[in-house]
């Protein structure tokens, strides 16, 4: 028989949008609280990342990728406490804590359903910060990571190494015994420094600054800032070993790789990255923590485009 807290499915809230536009459109409203329904749980948030992409769906400059139907949820990431077992769910219980992710854009809110094959227990030293800011960030940083075939000793680049996917993907890199050079603005050097990688500040001159700190070549470059592509191919970085996370509209003109969340966003790589961050092995950012009615300030941050790390909303 199911299990389940949620005794007469009271009112829950969640952050909607009736319309493309503005971060102003972002409303957090009452709604009815998801039922589990069979092979799924209902999860009560305790902590949801947001995500770039989440705010270009919602300015509509992805509608011909992921388009929106009104009124529109939004978030992926989050963790909690299960309050809702649906029926044929054995692998956890009411009361469990979990970590995990949904595809119906639907985290942002005090309570999400999702099937129970994408949330996974959350590891006892896991922050609930950093367990709900995980998936996107995460598994991206995974795919992009993965997709370049890193040897021990290349030299890598990652543009936009303190943000979100970019800190975790210059830790996963070093992992890999390779030498990282990090793009980011100085406030972030100490920083990468003390996960060992070599800081190299962005703006005039940045193609010299990188051939300076890698005299024997560049070997691989990952975009996860955006409008990085030509300076790469300027380096002299293969196309093939060039992977955006961002541009992803010009990447075929480039011929450069594309992988991120959509080729490692399983729960399995999340669980290894919950982990990974639960016994110290990967640091997890966390940029700022912000309540779920304070939603549009979260995502003016956010959109500012230099935060380190993850912004997490706690409902």
């Amino acid at each position: 028989m199911p299990e389940s807290t949620n005794k007469g499915h009271v009112m829950a809230r969640a952050v909607k949008f009736e319309r493309y536009g503005a971060i102003e459109e972002l409303k957090v409203v009452d709604v009815p609280t998801p039922a589990a329904g069979p092979g799924r749980v209902v999860v009560e948030v305790v902590a949801a990342g947001i995500n770039p992409g989440e705010a270009k769906i919602r300015t509509g400059s992805l509608h011909q990728l992921w388009p929106a139907t009104f009124p529109s949820g939004e978030g992926s990431d989050f963790a909690g406490r299960i309050v809702e077992v649906g029926e044929g769910v054995s692998a956890f219980a009411v009361g469990d804590e979990v970590l995990g992710f949904t595809h119906e854009r639907a985290s942002h809110a005090t309570h999400v359903s999702a099937p129970a094959d994408q949330v996974t227990p959350k590891p006892a030293g896991l922050s609930w910060e950093v367990a709900g800011g995980l998936f996107v960030a995460g598994t991206t940083a995974v795919g992009a990571t993965r997709a370049l075939a890193v040897r021990p000793g290349e030299t890598i680049v990652v543009a936009g190494a303190s943000g979100g996917v970019g800190s975790i993907a210059v830790q996963l890199l070093r992992r890999s015994a390779a030498l990282v050079l990090g793009i980011a603005s100085e406030r972030n050097h100490e920083w990468l420094r003390s996960v060992g990688v070599v800081p190299v500040a962005y703006g005039e001159g940045l193609a010299d600054r990188l051939r300076a700190e890698a005299p024997d070549g560049i070997a691989g470059f990952i975009d996860a800032f955006g409008g990085y592509l030509d300076l790469a191919l300027e380096l002299g970085v293969p196309a093939a070993r060039i992977d955006t996370i961002v541009d992803m509209a010009v990447a075929g003109e480039y011929g450069v790789l594309t992988d991120g969340n959509a080729a490692a966003g399983t729960v399995e790589v999340l669980a290894e990255l919950a982990e990974l961050a639960a016994s110290g092995e990967l640091e997890i950012p966390i940029a700022a923590v912000y309540p779920i009615d304070e939603v549009q300030a979260a995502y003016r941050e956010l959109e500012q485009g230099h935060t380190h790390g993850k912004i997490v909303l706690r409902p």
